[in-house]
């Protein structure tokens, strides 16, 4: 059976689905399954962000699922960080690997197999994601309008705003209902204009102004959408919300997210400063019932 690459549906609310297996790779403690389609959502190699789904494939729990790249010439499959090559190299196939604890396990390539994503903790990692960003996206407009910025910056959000964000951001840790990100103030970036000085010793009223901001775009209850530029895992994917800021807020994001603003009853920052050239962003998602 010639492997293809995985279709992806875990942007599509699809939590349950039957599809065959691929490839089947089993090691002492865990077999490997590729099937040809899934809603399971993989955590990615190159930005580990967003925790991988939970599910069943059969009667087997998934106890992990992770990123993997099939060399055709020799169909060996490399999972994760031992990934050689980079997406869409020629005469390699990138797929989700779907772990399961190697206990008798009884599968075959072939096989049809049913997929079964746990739906609930899977919304509650999309619904902390997308608060990340929409968070992001409050501090890079506060920081903006708020003179932080002594000259003009080349990099821009979506919105227009310097991006911080980007700028700044070292880490970005997604989990129920949170999203914890991590920035640093370096020499850099003072050079590129940010007035960190500033924004540390102002850093309780910048998270007010933060919060703010965030409640305002709350009360749009806009949509929240995925853009997929294709059916696979090396597709570009795009979040998508109308923040009422003139412009469609956008950017690149492999993971899965929330579907409307009106799934959340507030969204909450608290910065922190680590030391005098890092701060921490938490966000707090919740969920409305």
């Amino acid at each position: 059976m010639s492997v293809t690459p995985t279709i992806i549906r875990f942007c599509h609310d699809t939590w349950s689905m039957s599809s065959s297996v691929q490839m089947l790779v089993c090691e002492p403690k865990l077999c490997y399954v590729v099937t040809q389609a899934t809603p399971f959502h993989p955590m990615s190699h190159i930005w580990p962000d967003h925790p991988a789904d939970r599910g069943l494939l059969d009667e087997y729990p998934v106890v992990d699922c992770q990123v993997g790249a099939v060399d055709m010439s020799t169909q060996r499959l490399f999972i994760g960080r031992d990934i050689p090559v980079r997406r869409n190299q020629d005469g390699w196939r990138f797929v989700v690997v779907h772990c399961i604890e190697n206990t008798e396990v009884s599968l075959s390539v072939g096989q049809q197999v049913s997929l079964k994503v746990d739906k609930s903790y899977q919304q509650a990692l999309s619904r902390g994601h997308s608060a990340g960003h929409i968070a992001s996206l409050a501090l890079n407009k506060v920081l903006a309008e708020q003179g932080y910025w002594r000259k003009d910056a080349e990099r821009k959000d979506t919105h227009g705003y310097y991006d911080f964000n980007s700028y700044a951001q070292q880490t970005s840790i997604v989990s129920e209902e949170q999203c914890l990100d991590t920035y640093r103030l370096g020499k850099t970036l003072r050079k590129r204009g940010l007035n960190s000085a500033e924004f540390l010793s102002d850093i309780k009223g910048v998270e007010e102004r933060i919060n703010s901001q965030i409640a305002q775009w709350l009360t749009l209850g806009s949509d929240i959408s995925i853009k997929c530029c294709g059916e696979t895992l090396t597709d570009s994917r795009y979040w998508q919300c109308d923040l009422g800021e003139g412009k469609l807020a956008e950017m690149p994001c492999g993971g899965t997210h929330a579907r409307s603003l009106k799934e959340y009853t507030q969204i909450r920052v608290e910065l922190t400063c680590l030391d005098e050239q890092s701060i921490e962003m938490k966000t707090l998602a919740f969920a409305a019932k």
